[in-house]
């Protein structure tokens, strides 16, 4: 009896981890996953409907299943110094999370305080719309500010052309409009740190997975005024701050030492990265870190100039910073072997 029932416990949680991106025949993949019945699934189901966990809609052969949200609830608070991020996490958050896993609260205390202080900080707005989703599989939180957006306001800062620029400089980290009281780190490992993270503001949305090395940027359908942030994670995961931090360490030194960028980030639609201009782009403040890991990845392919500024021109004028590819195809890889080979000679 004690076996069927953990078999009943491994089904259901399977079913509430997998039915949002399976609403429709959820059924039949967990049957095909667990090699069990449709019949033992279908009460599996069944259960979890009736227990509050599951909605149901549609007719028999055409039914959807999400999970219902155990706490939901949205308020606004005012961007005039009468409120913190300390005193909202206490008041307002601690409360709806309940007892989690030390790890996962550790998490949400970090990225919560970390974005809400953002806008309270960086934002120029009069307030913010806090909104709050927990379900029986994962929870999450939505921050939209009416201020100035993230995007421009980097943009301005950095006098950059185009606000896309914006999120390849929040991709690598360590950047701040006001260094004197921010490190520029918050943004960049909340977003490593939960299983999806969004930023839109404008009509930019960068977004990270945690299963997915690289950062995307896509543009809005319509423009999004202000700055809306949302951040989604597992209420089990294993996941830890620590882990996070310690993977953006280097062996000999602890703190934000390395940083992972993604190049595709660099070219928008057709463009080949092909020009000294594109590399000065793509390596603005990565003298700030001791190892800078560029991915590769969707990059089909590089021009020469490119690589020699990046792999000849930079490295030679900054030999404390280590670049190291990763993920490049063979066409790329070649001129990359072309620009070391001119270093050595």
């Amino acid at each position: 009896m004690a076996n069927v029932r953990a078999r009943g416990e491994v089904a259901r949680k399977f079913i509430i981890e997998n039915v949002d991106a399976r609403p429709s025949d959820i059924i039949a993949y967990v049957a095909q996953k667990l090699q069990l019945s449709r019949q033992a699934v279908h009460k599996h189901v069944q259960r979890l409907v009736e227990e509050g966990v599951l909605s149901d809609t549609g007719k028999t052969r055409n039914k959807n299943y999400q999970l219902i949200p155990q706490i939901k609830w949205q308020k606004t608070y005012p961007l005039n110094g009468t409120v913190n991020e300390g005193q909202v996490w206490l008041e307002d958050i601690v409360q709806s999370l309940g007892q989690r896993p030390e790890n996962v609260r550790n998490i949400w205390h970090y990225g919560f305080t970390e974005m809400f202080n953002n806008a309270i900080d960086h934002s120029e707005g009069s307030s913010i719309i806090l909104s709050y989703n927990k379900n029986a599989a994962n929870t999450s939180i939505a921050l939209r500010d009416n201020g100035i957006g993230i995007f421009n306001k980097i943009q301005t800062a950095l006098g950059l052309l185009d606000p896309r620029h914006a999120v390849l400089e929040l991709a690598k980290g360590k950047f701040t409009t006001d260094p004197k009281n921010h490190s520029g780190e918050g943004i960049f490992f909340t977003s490593r740190m939960f299983d999806h993270f969004w930023i839109i503001s404008g009509d930019v949305t960068f977004a990270h997975h945690f299963d997915d090395s690289k950062d995307w940027i896509s543009e809005n359908d319509s423009r999004v005024a202000g700055t809306y942030v949302l951040m989604e994670i597992d209420n089990h995961t294993s996941r830890t701050t620590k882990k996070i931090f310690d993977k953006f360490s280097t062996d000999d030194e602890y703190g934000f030492t390395k940083t992972i960028v993604p190049v595709e980030l660099t070219q928008y639609g057709d463009d080949n990265l092909v020009s000294r201009s594109q590399a000065k782009r793509l390596l603005v403040r990565i003298d700030r870190f001791k190892m800078v890991v560029l991915d590769f990845a969707g990059v089909a392919e590089i021009g020469q100039a490119f690589a020699d500024e990046i792999f000849r021109v930079f490295a030679k004028q900054h030999p404390d910073t280590e670049i190291v590819p990763l993920n490049a195809n063979a066409a790329v890889k070649r001129m990359i072997s072309r620009a070391r080979s001119h270093e050595t000679n």
